[in-house]
């Protein structure tokens, strides 16, 4: 068990810088709660029992003082309450500020070179990651690491409590509340680890599954798979609803050995402080409190079940985000080329993961500052590659690539459900409203947008709903234009565009182009004809490279496909 609780490690160290202070007290305010609780239960089962024996004689019930244990119990009974709403406020704010942190270093984690590009690939596994694992971390504090706490500090005090009446007795209740308690508690946990685990990724199958059922239905119809991926998601909703019944029989076990276990504990305590009383080494109304105390001390345990249940889906999770945890956001830094150098490539290679064969292997590419490079190829020669390489996302398995800070624009810029002046401060969230409509203008929208009731203020749909695709490339190009880098990676950036919006895209985007170096991939004509060199990549490798005016230039040119 602590062998796979080793896994935790990187999140309760997260929880401890983010909130130590509050965490701590939550823990001290829970543990407050539960002591005053025990002597609540017990000084009012001492009360009651000394009362009613005072009560028996008429010299004793006049001398019997009412008022010092009346005081203790209400002490107590406010005492209980302050602490349990201390409790519930401090433990729950500790709880949502470091999930909120978490979130963050799960953000600067996916901000790492291909983090975020190898998830996307499995969308349904990036929204487990951001929701149901960071979800499942919230149990860690307050189900599992403060009730344990609470639980071993309620058994320890109320072991000491009865040695002050007993020794023996209070020896025996410790040991058995700590054995039974954390024993069930583990064995619970272990059995509802593989369970958990299982409905971890069943319910991301769910979600796959369904996600594919609503996204891709005409797809499904055409092809005649609608009902066999129905019956898909009915076997992923059978495969959860059968870990959710071993979950419901592994807790309702444990809830039975915890009555059981309460009721030898109740057992053990009546016959011992009975025959303890009879001996006259404690007084009833001792033993009462004994007996009461015993009672009380085994509802931390119980409350602990609930932890104990969710402790192996809190395991999975933390097994699935602690490496980006741990490894954080690496920074995107490259080498700084020489002078008068925007990005030198030098005995480049890059493999994928998992592929044995090269994406890039052998390139030697210098691009001198100001030059606008055009980088063609069939698809799969490794020029979307080669362009990440430039831009920090790739790191080559060999070989060094040194480039000036740059900024990237792709065929499939992400606009984002909010306004345009907040999509457009992505790029530099310090800008100005003049700076936006001088992008804007830029880019050819500032008219459209003047002509919108709300103006820079309008908000956007998803992915830019709202707006026709030549004007999200256009917004997507004034944000690209607020960025100041020296060197331009382009992706393909005027593809899906028809003929005339491609040429003034593209007629825009260059005209800002002065002092800046370009480097773009291309497929068709309009663009690498903007180019000063086109260089040809072919299955990874470099295979020519021509500069404009040279006889070539023009039958390379030709080779691409037209407007």
């Amino acid at each position: 068990m602590i062998a796979r609780l080793a896994v935790l490690k990187p999140v309760i160290a997260l929880f401890w810088s983010a909130r130590r202070g509050m965490l701590l007290a939550g823990a001290v305010l829970a543990a407050a709660t539960v002591l005053a609780g025990i002597g609540l239960l017990g000084v009012s089962g001492w009360f009651i029992t000394a009362t009613a024996i005072a009560g028996l004689l008429p010299a004793t019930a006049y001398a019997f003082d009412v008022f010092a244990p009346s005081a203790a119990i209400r002490l107590l009974a406010l005492s209980r309450t302050a602490a349990r709403y201390g409790e519930r406020m401090t433990t729950h704010e500790a709880t949502l500020s470091v999930l909120a942190a978490l979130r963050e270093r799960l953000f600067r984690g996916f901000a790492a070179p291909q983090a975020a590009k190898n998830l996307q690939a499995r969308p349904a596994r990036l929204l487990n990651r951001l929701t149901a694992d960071i979800d499942a971390l919230d149990s860690l504090y307050l189900r599992v690491l403060v009730p344990a706490a609470v639980a071993v500090l309620a058994a320890i005090a109320t072991g000491i409590g009865l040695a002050l009446l007993d020794p023996l007795a209070g020896i025996l209740a410790a040991l058995f509340l700590l054995a039974t308690g954390l024993g069930i508690s583990v064995r619970a946990a272990l059995k509802a680890e593989k369970f958990s685990r299982r409905r971890a990724i069943g319910l991301e199958a769910l979600r796959a599954r369904t996600a594919d059922l609503v996204t891709g239905q005409t797809e499904l119809l055409t092809t005649g798979r609608m009902s066999a991926q129905i019956e898909a998601v009915k076997r992923a909703d059978d495969y959860l609803l059968a870990c959710d019944a071993k979950l419901n029989r592994i807790e309702t076990n444990a809830g039975f050995s915890f009555g059981v276990s309460a009721a030898v504990l109740l057992s053990a305590a009546l016959i011992g402080m009975a025959w303890l009383a009879e001996r006259g080494t404690v007084s009833a109304p001792a033993a009462a409190l004994g007996l009461l105390a015993c009672f009380a001390a085994l509802e931390p345990f119980a409350a602990l079940r609930r932890g104990a249940m969710e402790l192996g889906r809190t395991l999975f999770s933390a097994r699935r985000i602690a490496p980006r945890l741990s490894a954080g956001a690496e920074a995107r830094c490259l080498l700084s080329p020489v002078t008068g150098v925007a990005a030198e490539l030098e005995n480049l290679r890059l493999e994928r993961d998992g592929n044995t064969d090269p994406v890039l292997t052998n390139i030697n590419l210098a691009i001198p500052c100001g030059q606008r490079i055009a980088i063609i190829g069939p698809s799969g020669a490794g020029k979307t590659s080669l362009i990440q390489l430039l831009a920090g996302e790739l790191r080559p398995a060999a070989g060094t690539v040194s480039a000036l800070p740059s900024t990237l624009m792709t065929q499939r810029s992400q606009l984002f459900r909010d306004s345009i002046a907040d999509n457009l401060r992505l790029a530099k969230p310090t800008a100005t409203e003049d700076e936006l409509w001088d992008a804007l203008t830029a880019a050819g929208l500032a008219e459209h947008v003047k002509t919108l009731p709300a103006g820079l203020e309008t908000r956007l749909g998803e992915a830019g709903q709202g707006l026709s695709g030549g004007q999200s490339r256009r917004l997507a190009l004034a944000r690209f234009l607020l960025v100041d880098k020296p060197l331009w990676l382009l992706d393909e950036v005027t593809e899906g565009l028809d003929g005339e919006t491609a040429r003034d895209v593209l007629l825009r985007l260059f005209a800002r182009a002065e002092g800046k170096t370009v480097v773009m991939i291309t497929h068709n004509r309009r663009e690498a004809e903007f180019a000063d060199r086109v260089i040809v990549l072919k299955d990874g490798r470099q295979l020519d490279q021509c500069q404009s005016g040279a006889p070539e230039y023009d039958v390379v040119l030709q080779s691409l496909r037209p407007d």
